[in-house]
């Protein structure tokens, strides 16, 4: 009972943000009892509303604590307030949800377990005890299980599992952590787990049987959070060459996953920054540089120096994993193909896989593969961003109308936006098959009912052969498609990012983006802002001889490179040195007669030849695969830098690889070692690019610079180019919330379609 106030006042507030699924109302019931205040919480579609009555120096202490005192994985954005007429309750109470058709509530990404969590499941006098579904108002499953909004228990794939009384009691206690807790399950009454094999279902210990398989060699499909993962132990040579043979993963490196930080820094060289990423709320892979001697297979990162690590983040992971110990934890799905998540489709689509099966029912409604993320500077700069980010919104730099951005080809997410919020999807996959794009439509209709978001406009890529554009044009009904040049977006896109409204100096380099001219940029120097752009400098073309055969042999684009630079084929060069005189002899009727062949402008490819040229890396299983090579190696110790060329004229600064290619071909005849060959190749991009902007802010007066497109993955070309900018004068703005490769497309494409409507 709550003491009435002589003069009371009574404030409406409506909080928006990540306010549901987060112990929010059980906070906000909590702070009303301990300020003496009446009145009630709830969820709507638009976040929490409150009302509280009291006296009015009260109620702004309330005001003031919501903020200062949110729970930690709750992310207000706003709070509005309006005073009522008072209405004299008696007490404060939390209230039934209420649902809308409009409004906008922001669902929280799915939380890592929780310390108390952690606690709870290894004690064995908890009724808990090795649980693999525990949670708790401040961790567990949220947006993988989200149905519709509001978030409550019949909107999940929690529905269907009624708690017991135990848990029913600890759901209503305001003291309990479990307070509200929409997951809130225990062994009598929630999921389970069991363990299917060729000849039968195990129910009983089905995780120490699973560490049993493991541990002798087999493969198995382990149902997650977000979708299944293959797994297989990573210090044995053949279970890791089995895994690779099965999915017909030839050398891409797998993800690791291990019990804690003393096991991941036993296996690899890490910094304080890249711990704290490891340990955060996210649980990110957090790519590294391997320590030698880790006792790991050779098959799990052949050819390269760094690989991807994450920590345990749900009960079932932490249940399975022993400290020492290191799992192979790559993505459940079939080469191309969507990660799966359904246990029949488990069935059939992995049964070629996995030797195994660790199902349970609690069904996964999005599937969300893992984020993996690696730092800059001592700053987390997201490569793929989706389990532990999604859905939390991007802030826009202004109010934009209704609209879908369908993003690119590779590496696909789509940006669903409205007002100040970009709500960037969870990472998809290579939009190269029909089971990617069905993948894709289902996530898009999913956010549209989540956010009760309906576009009115629709960005996409302006290559017209991509399957989102395709899809794009489909699927407009009558609304108006903006095509976004791929480039122009990458440059909109860190502005976005980073808050910018100014005109920037924007390097886009990357592999491949479809050009105004009907050529491959890649290459690319834009004063960009989010209406127009205009190339004022780019990477001197070169023929891709073969088109996408180029992008998988990159002996063609060194081939190439040596043509264009007018230095002969010759021997003792090693891309002449590994080919037969027949593919030579192709490639050269390419060149010289313009067959199958289109010009790029492509800085990805130039890495290529390069890595080529050094000798790292003449043919490609993976997208990247050679200029993630060629900065493995690279040796911090060697001197010398080379130089580019930088040709003038009417139009667009032409940068001319043509000296480098000389000097690459130099060094490689005096025998230079490739570490060497790769330092300063490095170094020389850089140098470029601090010269291409120094010429470009004397003639524009910009000196603010936007670093995007996947090359600026490379944290040894980021970090150099940075620090030379800096070093000139120049602020650079580099992404920090979303991905600087194709998936952070969707977030330019959404703010340029914007401007463009306005």
């Amino acid at each position: 009972m709550v003491a009435p106030d002589i003069n009371p006042t009574r404030r409406r507030l409506t909080v928006t943000g990540i306010v549901q699924g987060v112990g929010f109302r059980p906070f906000v019931y909590s702070l009303a009892t301990d300020l003496a205040l009446s009145g009630f919480v709830g969820n709507d579609t638009d976040g929490v509303f409150v009302e509280v009555e009291g006296s009015r120096e009260t109620l702004d202490r309330f005001t003031s604590r919501l903020r200062s005192e949110a729970p930690p994985a709750a992310r207000i954005a706003t709070i509005e307030s309006s005073d009522l007429a008072p209405s004299g309750d008696d007490s404060f109470r939390i209230v039934a949800s209420r649902g809308a058709t409009i409004g906008t509530a922001l669902v929280s990404p799915d939380l890592r377990t929780c310390d108390d969590c952690l606690r709870e499941v290894r004690d064995p006098e908890n009724r808990r005890f090795r649980y693999p579904f525990i949670n708790c108002t401040n961790c567990g499953p949220r947006f993988t299980i989200t149905e519709s909004t509001p978030y409550d228990r019949p909107n999940t794939t929690m529905a269907p599992f009624a708690m017991c009384e135990p848990c029913r009691a600890e759901y209503e206690d305001p003291a309990d952590r479990r307070f509200h807790a929409q997951p809130n399950a225990c062994p009598d009454c929630g999921p389970r787990v069991w363990l299917e094999t060729a000849s039968t279902t195990h129910a009983d210990d089905p995780i120490g049987r699973t560490r049993d398989l493991i541990n002798a060699g087999s493969v198995v499909a382990i149902k997650g959070l977000g979708g299944f993962h293959l797994a297989c132990d990573a210090s044995s040579d053949e279970a890791v060459a089995l895994l690779r043979e099965r999915k017909a993963r030839v050398e891409k490196p797998f993800a690791l996953m291990v019990a804690d930080v003393a096991t991941a820094r036993r296996i690899a060289e890490l910094s304080d920054a890249e711990v704290r990423l490891l340990e955060s709320r996210e649980r990110p892979i957090v790519l590294a540089t391997a320590r030698a001697g880790s006792g790991l297979s050779d098959l799990v990162a052949p050819g390269t120096t760094s690989f991807g690590v994450m920590l345990p983040y749900t009960p079932l992971h932490s249940l399975l994993l022993e400290p020492g110990e290191v799992w192979v934890m790559t993505s459940g799905n079939q080469a191309q193909e969507p990660i799966v998540t359904r246990n029949d489709e488990a069935r059939t689509r992995l049964g070629d896989l996995a030797d195994a099966f660790l199902m349970h029912d609690r069904d996964i409604h999005v599937p969300c593969d893992d984020s993996v993320t690696r730092v800059l500077n001592g700053i987390e700069l997201p490569v793929r961003r989706s389990r532990g980010y999604t859905p939390y919104p991007v802030p826009l730099p202004f109010a934009v109308p209704p609209l879908l951005a369908t993003g690119g080809e590779l590496k696909a997410t789509f940006c669903l936006a409205s007002g100040h919020d970009g709500f960037m999807s969870q990472h998809i996959g290579d939009m190269e098959n029909l089971e990617t794009l069905d993948a894709f439509a289902r996530a898009v209709e999913h956010f549209q009912d989540l956010f009760r978001i309906e576009p009115q406009l629709i960005a996409a890529d302006l290559h017209p052969g991509y399957l989102s554009t395709r899809w794009a044009a489909r699927e407009a009904n009558g609304r108006p498609v903006i095509e976004v040049q791929h480039h122009h977006a990458h440059i909109a896109s860190v502005m976005a990012d980073n808050g910018l409204t100014e005109p920037v100096i924007g390097f886009s380099f990357d592999g491949t983006g479809y050009g105004t001219d009907g050529t491959v940029w890649g290459g690319e120097i834009l004063v960009a802002d989010y209406g127009t752009f205009n190339r004022v400098a780019h990477l001197a073309p070169v023929p891709l001889p073969g088109g996408d055969a180029a992008v998988l042999r990159p002996w063609r684009m060194a081939l190439s490179h040596l043509w264009a630079a007018g230095i002969p084929w010759v021997p003792d060069l090693p891309p002449v040195a590994v080919t037969e005189p027949t593919e030579r002899a192709v490639v050269r009727t390419q060149l010289e007669r313009g067959l199958n062949s289109v010009d790029t402008s492509s800085m990805g490819r130039l890495f290529d030849a390069i890595a080529s040229l050094s000798g790292v890396r003449h043919r490609v299983t993976y997208e990247a695969q050679a200029a993630i090579e060629l900065e493995g190696v690279v040796n911090d110790t060697a001197t010398g830098s080379y130089s580019f060329g930088l040709r003038t004229g009417p139009g667009p600064i032409l940068v001319d690889p043509g000296p480098v290619v000389e000097a690459v071909v130099g060094d490689v005849r005096a025998g230079a070692d490739p570490g060497t060959i790769a330092a300063r190749f490095h170094r020389g991009v850089a140098g470029m690019m601090v010269a291409v902007a120094n010429r470009v802010r004397e003639r524009h007066g910009l000196a603010t610079v936007g670093l995007s497109g996947g090359v600026f993955q490379n944290v040894t070309i980021a970090t150099a180019a940075r620090s030379r900018l800096e070093e000139a004068g120049f602020t650079v703005a580099t992404h920090r919330l979303v991905p600087p490769n194709d998936g952070g497309l969707a977030l330019g494409q959404a703010v340029i379609a914007a401007r463009g409507m306005r």
